[in-house]
């Protein structure tokens, strides 16, 4: 068996770490309803872990942890009251992530046309069903109005 000496007085120092390698940098950005937003230049934890998890959820308070890792707690209310569909913010989501890992890596136009692709296998393996938009899951019903 190995044995492992540990001095105490060492500590492995993350936050140090994570400093020097952060270097402050800001990322695409995209205008939405008549406010700009700057996307991080890294994907946040949060977001990462919820997208997963929040895919199929009606849940309000799901997809309002989601974007407010990216956009602010009041993005989804703010983009309701705008009349978003569901296919808007599906478009927006995937830019967002694509270019907050690499700006202009992908167009708008590219971004709608990977949604629309991602829908169309979705319906071609029986998920076809009428999907919720951001207004009634900001009201909490998940039923379109």
């Amino acid at each position: 068996m190995t044995e492992h000496t540990h001095n105490r007085d060492q500590v492995a120092d993350f936050d140090a770490f994570f400093a020097e390698q952060n270097e402050t940098r800001f990322g695409a950005t995209l205008r939405l309803y008549g406010r700009e937003y700057v996307l991080p230049t890294a994907l946040p934890l949060l977001f990462t872990l919820q997208m997963e998890r929040v895919q199929n959820s009606t849940n309000a308070d799901d997809i309002r942890r989601l974007l407010s890792s990216l956009f602010g707690p009041a993005a989804l209310d703010e983009w309701a009251d705008h009349g978003m569909t569901d296919r808007q913010l599906g478009v927006v989501l995937l830019w967002s992530a694509a270019n907050a890992r690499e700006p202009g890596c992908l167009s708008i136009a590219e971004a709608v046309e990977l949604y629309d692709e991602q829908e169309a296998a979705k319906e071609e393996v029986g998920e076809g069903k009428e999907r919720p938009t951001p207004k009634t899951i900001a009201n909490g019903s998940g039923r379109p109005s």
